[in-house]
């Protein structure tokens, strides 16, 4: 889904027009791969959004002020030495390559002004940002050693090398008849790749779209083409360079299939156009969610790993569990050996057969010959007695472990759900507690708890939405009164809902009850059970781990969600 160089040309141009004069005002991030610039124009506040993400690395204006990280790290804080309080002097594109310039005029020592350059190479998963002056590199997000890449290092005190160039034209700045000469020149070559080839800043898209444009199949043979085939791909190439219109192509299910620049007639979908390149990024940027809170990664490994470790543990323990319930077979056996003991020698027998005393059937009794008849009685009696002993602490091991499943599938879903930096605090919180997370708490810099998601039904009322263990908790025991409305999905891992009324209209519960579908493990599942009982009825038994509730004298409806739901959700306050 990522921007070409030739789609990033507007987006220079764009920027430059709006946010060159600009005072830097302040620089913040958000995680290790988003930065946001604030930047001041007389009258007027810009956010610029610089995100190095592999997925949809970009530069680009943001209209909502994002959630900061609580501590800036070090490449933060070099950022903010040199650049803050500089005015942005250039904004400037590399030829066509996917490299965005900002140029940021600086007070230095002595008063003298000085020039920063931040480079923005937006290159998919080698997406870096680096701090220059006078060519020298200053810091970068990602330094890259000798170890990394033979090719380009990027290190501290060492000059700022490009990216290896490439031999192509720049459509902007060439003539048309140039790039066909160089397309001609590639006789055996497919027409997409000889655009490819030639063409400077051109992506997949921009050349099937070109080759749509122009008529041709994208597989015919250069040395198919006849003038009138070269005269259409030149109106093609004209027609590309020259109109502009930022666009989003999405399947029925919601699903970017990309994003351009330009329209893109060549692909079938639903098309969403823009005003401005940043608008499209930033709406981009959130059906992808493309933003992740630190750790979230490292904490969704982590419960993923535990989960896995206790399936298998649970696995163990109902094969022992089974051997354990064929104790008898070794009583058998031993009183068996008992009775007919007399009738052999020791040391003679690795097995014997003999009349089961029980029901007359015949009875294959193993031996160990190094032992005496007497002794290896003695042996099945005891490993009869272990075996029964054992079965009850592996049965209450088993439950155990699948009630420390339930509670890991509970954190899975929160973390899943969960997009801001307090949410995962407060899940870290519970990883620490739980015993998972081998670390001290970290003190937050954070004013105050993190609130459940609250909607608003048609006639009113209030409903919130816990979005993990520890709202949950908080929701149903402290916030909720006895007689407002809990909902949750029926043995269902989920998230807890309240409705703030003890006079429920069925159109509100049904709202709640496709709320806590939503916020559950079953959200694109149709049918489900949902559990609704007033508060009073739900309790929390001792010791219980964060999250889980017993409850009694509750109803259930079954619900599918409505497909528009998800313009309900885009109204929820936090």
């Amino acid at each position: 889904m990522n921007l070409d160089g030739f789609s990033m040309r507007p987006l220079t141009l764009e920027l430059e027009k709006i946010l060159v004069g600009g005072r830097v005002d302040k620089i913040t991030q958000q995680n290790k791969a988003n930065f946001t610039f604030t930047i001041r124009q007389p009258g007027k506040t810009f956010l610029l959004r610089l995100s190095t993400t592999p997925q949809n690395p970009s530069v680009h204006v943001i209209k909502k002020s994002p959630e900061n990280l609580p501590e800036p790290p070090t490449f933060c804080m070099v950022l903010r030495k040199n650049l803050e309080s500089g005015r942005i002097a250039a904004i400037r594109q590399h030829e066509l390559d996917r490299i965005i310039f900002i140029d940021v005029d600086s007070i230095g020592a002595g008063g003298k002004i000085q020039t920063f350059t931040l480079a923005a190479e937006l290159i998919g998963k080698y997406s870096n940002l680096i701090l220059i002056s006078d060519g020298v590199i200053v810091d970068a997000l990602k330094k890259i050693g000798t170890n990394s890449s033979r090719v380009r290092t990027v290190l501290p005190n060492q000059s700022y090398q490009l990216p290896p160039a490439q031999d192509k034209l720049d459509i902007f700045a060439v003539d048309v008849e140039k790039i066909l000469e160089r397309i001609q020149a590639d006789e055996s070559a497919r027409l997409d790749k000889a655009i490819m080839n030639s063409c400077q800043g051109f992506g997949p898209q921009s050349v099937k779209e070109t080759t749509f444009l122009s008529g041709l199949p994208n597989d015919i043979k250069i040395s198919a083409l006849d003038d009138k085939d070269f005269d259409s791909l030149k109106a093609a190439l004209i027609e590309i360079r020259e109109n502009f219109s930022p666009c989003m192509i999405q399947d029925d299910a919601g699903k970017i299939l990309a994003i351009s620049a330009v329209k893109l007639n060549y692909l079938h979908g639903n098309v969403r156009t823009f005003e401005t390149l940043s608008e499209l990024l930033e709406t981009a940027d959130g059906i992808t969610g493309s933003y992740v809170p630190p750790d979230k990664e490292r904490f969704t490994k982590l419960v993923n790993n535990e989960l896995r470790r206790a399936t298998n543990k649970i696995s163990v323990l109902e094969s022992e569990l089974a051997a354990a319930e064929n104790a008898d077979d070794w009583r058998i056996r031993a009183d068996n050996l008992s009775t007919y003991r007399y009738q052999f020698k020791d040391h003679a027998e690795d097995e014997i057969i003999v009349d089961n005393i029980y029901d007359g059937e015949k009875i294959s009794i193993p031996l160990d010959r190094r032992l005496t008849i007497a002794a290896n009685v003695q042996i099945f009696y005891k490993k009869y007695d272990k075996l029964k002993r054992s079965t009850k602490f592996i049965a209450e091991q088993i439950e155990l472990c699948r009630e420390e499943i339930i509670y890991l599938e509970t954190l899975s879903h929160a973390l899943t759900t969960s997009t801001a930096i307090a949410d995962i605090d407060e899940i870290r919180t519970e990883l620490i507690a739980g015993g998972y997370l081998k670390e001290n708490k970290k003190r937050s810099a954070l004013s105050k708890k993190p609130q459940p998601l609250k909607f608003i039904a048609p006639d009113g009322t209030e409903i919130l939405v816990g979005k993990n263990n520890s709202q949950n908790d908080r929701l149903t025991f402290k916030i909720a009164a006895p007689d407002d409305l809990w909902l949750h999905t029926k043995e269902i891992t989920g998230s807890h809902v309240i409705i703030r009324s003890s006079n429920v209209s069925d159109e509100t519960l049904q709202l709640a009850a496709e709320l806590a579908v939503h916020f559950s493990k079953a959200q694109n599942s149709s049918n489900v059970p949902v559990d609704y009982v007033q508060c009073k009825f739900v309790k929390k038994p001792s010791g219980a781990k964060p999250g889980f509730v017993i409850f009694t004298n509750q109803r259930t409806l079954y619900v599918t969600p409505r497909e528009n739901i998800q313009n309900i959700l885009l109204s929820a306050q936090d």
